[in-house]
Formats: structure tokens, sequence, C-alpha cells
């Protein structure tokens, strides 16, 4: 799995003009799920964005977690982010898990997450065509792969 993680002082997720999540401060990820990847990777994947420290102190450090200042969370799934342009000029998503499997860990890694928080996650509309508008905090964006666990 691998996400890109974008720490947001508002975002929302639209589908055929009606907002379907909506948020204040926390973040947006948006989420890649390979055909290799697991329940393990979500476990993993969601442990680590619920600690993360990536929102100010009172000092103005990146010191505290999503959970520190009670942000929320929206998860979109992307399957873009497993697109491989290394031959040609037209990605191909070969990696990228196919929308049943996907779908069934996409389900499981908003379930874990929610657990892991202890709160609701707003999501996207799997398959659908989203308007996704955020307003990036700093900016924020990270990165990270759950094979690699960077």
């Amino acid at each position: 799995m691998r996400i890109v993680l974008q720490r947001v002082k508002q975002a929302s997720v639209t589908v055929s003009g009606e907002v379907v999540s909506e948020i204040g401060k926390g973040f947006l990820v948006l989420l890649g799920i390979e055909a290799e990847d697991t329940v393990e990777d979500s476990k993993w994947l969601c442990g680590k964005i619920a600690k993360l420290r990536v929102f100010s102190d009172e000092n103005g450090a990146m010191n505290n977690s999503i959970q520190d200042v009670d942000g929320d969370i929206i998860v979109v799934s992307q399957f873009t982010l497993h697109a491989s342009t290394k031959k040609g000029n037209r990605p191909s998503f070969i990696k990228a898990a196919r929308p049943d499997q996907a779908m069934t860990l996409y389900k499981q890694f908003v379930t874990l997450l929610e657990q892991e928080l202890n709160k609701k996650v707003g999501t996207g509309v799997f398959g659908a065509m989203m308007d996704v508008a955020l307003v990036n905090d700093g900016p924020v964006t990270i990165t990270i792969d759950s094979k690699s666990k960077e």
C-alpha cells in the first residue's frame, strides 16, 4: 500500500455535485492498493498515520499527532498511486489491485483506521469520479509505502 498524506486546514470530496465527506483540520489520505497488499499492510499504515507527529505543539515544533489535535481524516482510494511510467508516456497500472480486491482492502483500511483513532473517518466513493478539494496546511505532504516501511 502506498499513501500520500496531506495535512490540511480543510478538505472535501464531492461526487456528482454532492459533498460526501468534509473535514476541517486533519489529514487527507490518498490510498493506493496493489495486488500484493494484505490486511497487515493496512494495520501498519493505520498505526503510522495515527501516531505520525506532524502537527505543531505550543512551541511551533511538529510534535503532535492527529489524535493530539483531535483532527479528522478523509481517505480516498486512488489506484493511480501505483502508476508505472518506466516505459513510454502512458502510465501502466498493472501493479494496482483489481477493483474487487481493492474495495475489500479499502473498507478494511478505513475500519482499522477508525478503530485506531476511535472516531469516524470520512471517505470518498470507491470507483467514482470525485472532486477532491483541500487547503494544504504548511504545506505538509508525506508519502508512505508499506512495502518499504518508509
